[in-house]
């Protein structure tokens, strides 16, 4: 079983999304001044950028190395750091 399946948090960041989109959509349908339509987009490429951060996240935790777990402290330090650098990219 993937460790991303019935993950609330998750599912809540891609019903934000969609709802987003549908907003964008109603704004384009509306003809919303483009400076308005454009802050929307940002938004969602935000909010996208967060699910990606959760998603590489856990997936270095599941399947490579979880630092609060690791027993080795340079793995554990390396791990640590590649988690943050995702998190700062991505931000």
């Amino acid at each position: 079983m993937a460790h991303t399946n019935n993950n609330p948090k998750l599912l809540a960041r891609v019903k934000r999304l969609k709802g987003q989109i549908e907003a964008i959509e109603r704004a384009l349908e509306a003809q919303a001044p483009c400076s308005d339509i454009l802050n929307q987009v940002a938004s969602v490429r935000g909010a996208m950028n967060g699910l990606t951060v959760e998603l590489i996240e856990d997936h270095i935790r599941e399947h490579v190395s979880n630092p609060d777990t690791e027993t080795d402290p340079a793995r554990a330090e390396g791990t640590a750091d590649l988690i943050q650098v995702v998190r700062t990219y991505l931000k």
